[in-house]
């Protein structure tokens, strides 16, 4: 099992835009495309920013999921419909985690 913790930050002035693109656009794409979306989080030390966890089987499955995600036309139009005033995103950063042998099971 692959985890990715990933950052959003957004562009200056841009936080409720990529938030909402990110709920109402984002989600249902990587549903779709077999991105699962463990959990969506907020930090009080840095509002503006919003942190997400992925489940993946395999570092192929992810591969191929990112790939598809990339070049989906829904997301694309989504995307350059979000952007008429510039780009949300500011910058990302994502973290790849694997489980340890001593993490708790479900």
């Amino acid at each position: 099992m692959i985890y990715e913790l990933k950052k959003y930050v957004p562009a200056a002035g841009k936080s409720a835009a990529l938030k909402e693109r990110f709920a109402k656009a984002t989600m249902p794409i990587f549903a779709r495309l077999g991105i699962n979306v463990e959990h969506v989080f907020e930090s009080p030390a840095e509002p503006e920013a919003l942190y997400y966890i992925t489940r993946f089987e395999t570092a192929e499955q992810r591969d191929a999921a990112w790939k598809a995600f990339g070049a989906d036309a829904e997301w694309k139009a989504a995307k350059a419909a979000s952007e008429t005033d510039g780009p949300l995103l500011g910058s990302q950063t994502s973290v790849e985690l694997h489980p340890t042998a001593f993490s708790p099971r479900k």
